[in-house]
């Protein structure tokens, strides 16, 4: 049987955006409290969690692939320590226009499904971005915006920020 999925941008929903940038070094990565709350509430009704993130950052030598290893190896622990598991983080380290996987394609998506069984059609894309909206879209989940931006948007729902997120996710992916 196909498991059904909560994917979640990492820069913005589980750690504090670095804003223009990136995080570089573990000792910058600071866990969002609430992406904890959303993950155990998901997690609680049947879902796998997963992390689907571009990291572009990589591609430009701001950060070894090796450093990006290791703060996601890091995140994994913390967040085991915390009572979150996750199925795994989906990561495009490359530069734009040069792969299948960068969002909003949907390369990261099928990556997961593909290697875990996942049932997209059932599953959920959390992000703060509309790329992250248009790439769980392109890859036939349901999308939730976390942001306060007027810009309009094609999720499916949008929530202002991540306390907003945790008290509504329930009813969100019933």
């Amino acid at each position: 049987m196909q498991q059904k999925c909560v994917f979640f941008d990492r820069d913005g929903i589980v750690n504090v955006s670095p804003g223009p940038g990136y995080v570089e070094r573990w000792e910058d990565f600071h866990l969002v409290p609430e992406f904890v709350t959303a993950a155990k509430v998901a997690a609680s009704m049947g879902y796998v969690l997963a992390i689907a993130t571009n990291q572009r950052g990589a591609a430009r030598g701001i950060m070894t692939p090796e450093t990006l290893d290791t703060m996601h190896t890091k995140l994994c622990a913390a967040l085991q320590e915390q009572g979150v598991a996750l199925l795994g983080i989906f990561c495009c380290t490359h530069e734009r226009d040069s792969c299948d996987c960068r969002k909003p394609l949907p390369g990261l998506f099928q990556q997961a499904a593909a290697e875990h069984d996942i049932d997209l059609s059932a599953s959920w894309m959390i992000g703060d971005n509309e790329t992250d909206v248009l790439a769980g879209r392109a890859a036939g989940c349901r999308t939730v915006l976390v942001s306060t931006s007027a810009t309009e948007s094609v999720a499916d729902v949008r929530v202002p920020d991540m306390s907003a997120l945790t008290e509504a996710l329930g009813g969100i992916l019933e």
